[in-house]
């Protein structure tokens, strides 16, 4: 039993004890002396049943801890052994799965429905110490699978949350009111409100889906062996994150595209403010002092940027004060805490002359990521046996559902037309 719990319980018996030796008109000596006895154990356990719950609420929040992440630890720890080949080769050849790639198969069917071959998304991360078998006599050896180049991911950059969904859709209320307060006009006065409290809920929804399409030849699959599953992973991983990356900033909200941030700068209530001349510091100096004046950051310093690498060429070559060797890019990477450069998650400069680009802005405020991504499950891996069969190839399909929202459009900022030319007069 709890030490809390025991001293509860006698804290409850020396107040039956004190209510029946209270309720006599002549307490004897000894009734006198057993109150005084008893309301100085009273006042001794109210002291130890606090430090009990203290003690005791540690411990409750350690072991929630170890709860909580057990069944995540030995997930993690299950997919780092499954084999994409041994899924590749069952599709194929109809092999059956073994060891961890079938707990992990079995484990995803259990939880939701899938026509193929259900992958976890972890199965996509390369792994360190993945080779290609060697020793074998072959006249002619055929290296690693040259990727494709992908752009790097900015979504987590840009402090964006992925929050896997195991099915269904999940939503976020967000506080909308302005509570305020109000000092009571005089004496008898009353203070201001009542105000209402009120909630916008956010939500994710499975209602976009990403497929991946790939070929591969009879070829390919005799020379590479088991690189191949490494390579696929690859290039399976390279190809959704560039895809969602480009979907979570510049989706249209059409032909199946989630709405991305910037398109969706009026549906989320994020700030779009039009700069209307040269690309400077001080142009996004006072997009930061937005963020610093809603309450959304504490300063530059909590601010991440996501531009073009024109507009850092563009900054790099403007000297902020003549003769100084200060450039512009240098003041803002010194008030900035964070710049990231994507050719993907933004569109190209366009307009003019001279041509105008864009520049987004994010802050987490509170603890709270100003995108979230919704990922439903494992990607869905199909095989299509018809397509290719006079060839010998394989056909792949990978489909994976995925929703964007913004919680708080306060969060984010939009600087528009900035443009990349020294404005005359200059």
């Amino acid at each position: 039993m709890l030490d809390s719990v025991k001293i509860a319980k006698r804290q409850s018996e020396i107040r039956q004890g004190l209510a029946a030796l209270a309720g006599k008109d002549k307490p004897t000596e000894d009734e006198v002396r057993q109150m005084g006895d008893l309301d100085r154990e009273y006042q001794t356990n109210e002291t130890r049943y606090r430090a009990a719950l203290v003690a005791e609420d540690g411990e409750r929040r350690e072991a929630g801890r170890d709860l909580e992440t057990r069944s995540d630890v030995q997930w993690r720890e299950l997919v780092q052994g499954f084999e994409l080949r041994q899924a590749v080769l069952s599709l194929d050849e109809g092999k059956a799965l073994s060891g961890k790639t079938a707990e992990v198969v079995q484990e995803l069917r259990n939880a939701g429905g899938y026509r193929g071959i259900p992958v976890p998304l972890l199965a996509l991360e390369q792994r360190a110490g993945e080779t290609i078998a060697s020793g074998t006599p072959d006249p002619l050896q055929t290296r690693p699978i040259i990727d494709r180049l992908f752009p790097a991911s900015v979504a987590a950059q840009m402090g964006v949350q992925l929050i896997t969904v195991g099915s269904g859709a999940i939503e976020w209320p967000v506080t909308t009111s302005a509570v305020t307060a109000g000092w009571a006009d005089g004496e008898l006065a009353n203070v201001a409100g009542p105000t209402v409290y009120a909630t916008t809920d956010k939500a994710l929804k499975p209602e976009q889906t990403l497929g991946i399409h790939m070929r591969i030849s009879r070829k390919a699959m005799m020379q590479s062996g088991d690189a191949l599953e490494s390579a696929i992973r690859r290039d399976m991983a390279g190809t959704m994150q560039a895809e969602l990356d480009k979907a979570i900033f510049r989706g249209t909200g059409a032909n199946g595209q989630p709405l991305g941030v910037i398109p969706g700068v009026a549906t989320y209530g994020i700030t779009s403010t039009d700069a209307e001349g040269s690309a400077s510091w001080a142009a996004l100096r006072a997009a930061v002092v937005r963020f610093m004046t809603a309450n959304a950051a504490a300063g530059p310093g909590a601010v991440r940027a996501l531009i073009r690498p024109e507009l850092w060429s563009f900054l790099d070559g403007v000297e902020a004060f003549t003769g100084s060797g200060v450039t512009e890019w240098d003041r803002v990477k010194a008030q900035i805490g964070s710049v990231v450069q994507t050719t993907n998650a933004l569109a190209a400069p366009a307009g003019g002359p001279p041509l105008e680009t864009q520049v987004l802005l994010t802050t987490n405020a509170g603890g709270v990521a100003p995108v979230f991504v919704g990922i439903w499950g494992a990607f869905d891996l199909i095989r299509d046996p018809y397509s290719d069969a006079q060839s010998g190839g394989l056909r792949l399909t990978a489909l994976t559902t995925a929703d964007v929202t913004v919680a708080r459009g306060s969060q984010l900022e939009l600087v528009t037309g900035l443009e990349l030319a020294v404005a005359e007069g200059t």
